[in-house]
């Protein structure tokens, strides 16, 4: 085929698209099952009307094949654990029973069956629910969900591609079942699944499917030799099939690398790579090869995980590079749209002019649909598309919110001594012992406590003018009360003041500091009927005031106790932002940094004695390829220490992180010198206890012995057990007890019963510990 005639053949798609509806209509239909309000097949109503919408939008915009498949009640890769037949052995009763309340209690668990284990998608703010698997573990097919969704989009008239998690990530992703030793490997079972797959793919067939994706994100992380021969195993098998629908394999957030040459030279269909930030890599890399030739090419040129609008003239050079190397190259999306928010023509409070550089799902689309006209028809076809492009790129380069000259003359002026503390360790730990005078196995809470409907609806009152500051602002601190006594008739060692005042641990800040701007519709999904509304950080950061001191020291007014200042680092307000682009991170991070070092001054020297500064995403923005992680965790931590570098000795550090392999980041742990770090554990069995352990890690840790992410209570001695498992990691003198993440999504009687039970489990083992 020519590079004209391949240039005509030009189709647009994207791999995913946001699930919850424009006003969070599946959150509400869901939550409204779990609370018995909604019935079972109403939600199954709300979900097909969503999904249908969803595709509806997409043709009308102009996709030429939409995705089925990608829409899920929780999560996708916990929809592949039922659609391989991989139900963990203690929910497959409450699954035969009743399949919708079985996936509930895999994702969320039971006061009586814990949940599966959750982490974070690759380097996103998802949360996927891990697959548990084992030697004995038995594969069974079962696609109802993804044939019946793609008979929903063909029954529309639609052109759809189912969208799969592909075996090889789906078996990478996994993890050794309880009881099975640590060191068994999941991708032994590929042979074991892929014939399971290949049911799904003949079923698919069947049904009407004539492309099925399968998606290996999995494959542009370092693999070794005997990965990629899995990789090449499996596509040789399933390309082999004869009743198959065509396959596209399709990998994004970076660059391909060695798994390139290894999926082109099996008999597959079509490969969709990431021309975003991994387009010089990848298209390198494609020459090599020779390109694919009598293959289908996808070119995710647009960035799924941003918000900023696309170059499209920078698109099109790419694109028109590609022409040649493939038998047909079609445009899409980077990833799943499901990483950003679905329209900014909701969001009437962001100035038009600056609303015009963002772009969120339904204007990805449409530069998708562009840049697929202009590559088939050439850009005479897209001229007005391109001349607003221009003018809008060149007003966001231009504008003064992007570049102040304070903060980046503060920032040029940083020296190393500001982002050290000002005494090692073991002096400043002697000096907090004095100071804090704390029992051995010291117990607290990650931060937030639970957010009521009381106080989301004093926020909106406020919002809407039928309550004053004044109004407000008694509520908070009553809130305040109520928080504080209860953790200290409860038998907290160190206590927070509950965070009543935030909606969202990123948001709150954002709105106060200079550069970011908010949104009012910018759901995005966290995991499960979890979202958050990412504020996007889009010119020069700076601290205009103090951000937390009052609530604060109002809290430590109460008490006799020390209440931990709280604080999201440097890191995690990038991560769970929409970042500015037109920098390098490292940049920013600086600028947040010295916001921050503000904040924690301030706090200090208003009484506070105990700062946490949170980075859960520390390990979540870690560069999926091993060659670019020195770079990225050397500016991280660094911002860390600047934000932190800066109090007296007796003045106790703390950090936070949550639903991540910490395994990778030990080392950058260790550098953040913190005091404390309390990290999720409980559903990981304490594995990170003994990371830590492995590592020599020198200072305090708090592992957590609650898992907040499921409704159940945890009784005293799981607590306590999970406990003496920490302890056989940690020295008792360095070990915490607190709860696996703050407590925002919980309701106050599972949070009372749990924190209860967590101070008895403390008491017991400090016991045994005085006994032995």
């Amino acid at each position: 085929m020519t590079a004209k005639s391949a240039a005509a053949a030009a189709r647009a798609t994207v791999y995913g698209y946001p699930r919850q509806g424009p006003n969070r209509e599946l959150k509400k239909a869901i939550e409204g099952y779990w609370k018995g309000r909604v019935t079972a097949d109403a939600l199954r109503t709300t979900a097909a009307e969503l999904r249908a919408a969803n595709w509806r939008q997409l043709a009308d915009a102009g996709i030429d094949e939409v995705p089925t498949g990608d829409f899920s009640h929780y999560d996708h890769v916990l929809d592949t654990t039922v659609m391989v037949g991989a139900i963990p052995g203690r929910h497959r009763d409450a699954v035969a029973t009743d399949p919708l309340d079985g996936y509930f209690a895999m994702a969320r668990g039971t006061q009586d069956v814990a949940p599966l284990e959750m982490t974070k998608w690759f380097d996103t703010n998802y949360h996927y629910l891990v697959p548990e698997l084992g030697p004995d573990t038995v594969f069974t097919a079962d696609p109802a969900k993804q044939v019946a969704e793609l008979g929903e989009a063909l029954a529309l008239g639609l052109s759809a591609r189912p969208v799969l998690v592909g075996p090889v990530t789906y078996l990478l992703l996994a993890k050794p079942a309880p009881g099975v030793p640590a060191d068994f490997e999941p991708l032994t079972l590929l042979d074991r699944l892929l014939p399971v797959y290949a049911e799904v793919l003949a079923d698919l067939r069947a049904a009407g499917a004539e492309w099925i994706q399968l998606d290996e994100p999995a494959l542009v992380q370092d693999r070794t030799p005997a990965e990629l021969d899995a990789a090449a195993r499996a596509y040789r098998a399933l390309g082999s099939l004869t009743d198959r629908p065509k396959l596209l394999v399709a990998s994004y957030f970076d660059r391909l690398g060695d798994a390139l040459p290894v999926l082109a030279k099996t008999p597959v269909d079509g490969l969709a790579l990431d021309f975003t930030d991994a387009a010089a890599a990848n298209l390198d890399a494609l020459a090599a090869v020779g390109g694919l030739p009598g293959k289908r090419l996808v070119a995710g040129v647009v960035n799924g995980r941003n918000v900023w609008i696309n170059d499209l003239e920078k698109s099109l050079a790419i694109l028109g590079t590609l022409l040649g190397l493939a038998d047909r190259v079609d445009v899409a999306a980077s990833c799943s749209l499901l990483h950003v928010p679905l329209d900014t023509a909701l969001e009437r409070d962001i100035e038009p002019q600056i609303r015009r550089w963002l772009a969120f799902a339904r204007q990805k689309t449409a530069e998708v649909v562009a840049l697929a006209r202009g590559l088939a028809l050439g850009t005479d076809a897209i001229t007005g598309e391109l001349a607003a492009n221009r003018a809008d790129l060149a007003a966001r380069a231009t504008s003064p919110l992007t570049y102040d000259p304070a903060v980046r003359a503060r920032a040029a002026a940083v020296r190393d001594t500001d982002a050290r503390r000002s005494q090692p360790y073991a002096e400043r730990a002697a000096a907090q012992r004095a100071h804090l005078r704390l029992p051995i196995l010291p117990t607290t809470t990650i931060g937030s406590f639970p957010q009521t409907g009381e106080l989301r609806t004093a926020r909106a009152d406020l919002r809407t003018g039928r309550i004053d500051t004044a109004g407000y602002e008694e509520r908070i601190r009553a809130e305040i009360q109520d928080v504080v006594s209860f953790q200290e008739k409860a038998g907290l060692d160190v206590l927070v003041h509950g965070e009543p005042e935030r909606n969202d641990m990123v948001q709150y800040f954002a709105e106060q500091l200079t550069g970011y701007l908010a949104t009012e519709h910018g759901w995005v999904q966290s995991y499960g009927t979890r979202y958050v509304r990412p504020p996007i950080l889009a010119g020069d950061i700076s601290r205009p005031e103090p951000m937390t001191v009052r609530w604060t020291t109002y809290a430590q007014s109460l008490t006799d106790r020390p209440v931990k200042g709280m604080l999201t680092g440097p890191v995690t307000m990038l991560a769970w932002s929409f970042v500015r682009d037109d920098q390098p991170l490292g940049d920013t991070a600086r600028q947040v940094a010295l916001a921050l070092r503000d904040e924690v001054d301030d706090l200090e020297a208003g009484g506070t004695s105990v700062i946490q500064v949170d980075e859960p995403a520390l390990r979540e923005t870690l560069p999926l390829r091993t060659v670019d992680r020195p770079a990225y965790l050397a500016w991280a931590t660094e911002a860390f220490r600047l934000s932190t570098g800066g109090v007296r000795p007796d003045t106790q550090i703390h950090t936070h992180m949550c639903y991540a392999e910490f395994g990778d980041i030990v080392q950058a742990i260790d550098d953040l010198d913190a005091d404390v770090i309390s990290l999720e554990a409980a559903r990981s069995h304490m594995q990170v206890a003994r990371e830590l352990a492995a590592h020599g890690y020198p200072r305090e840790a708090g592992p957590g012995v609650y898992d907040i992410h499921s409704p159940r209570v945890p009784s005293t001695e799981e607590a306590a057990e999970l406990l003496r498992t920490g302890l056989r990691a940690i020295p008792a003198e360095r070990l915490w007890v607190n709860p696996d993440c703050g407590l925002k999504t919980r309701g106050w009687p599972e949070t009372r019963a749990s924190l209860e039970n967590l101070v008895a489990a403390a008491r017991a083992v400090r016991e045994e510990l005085s006994a032995s």
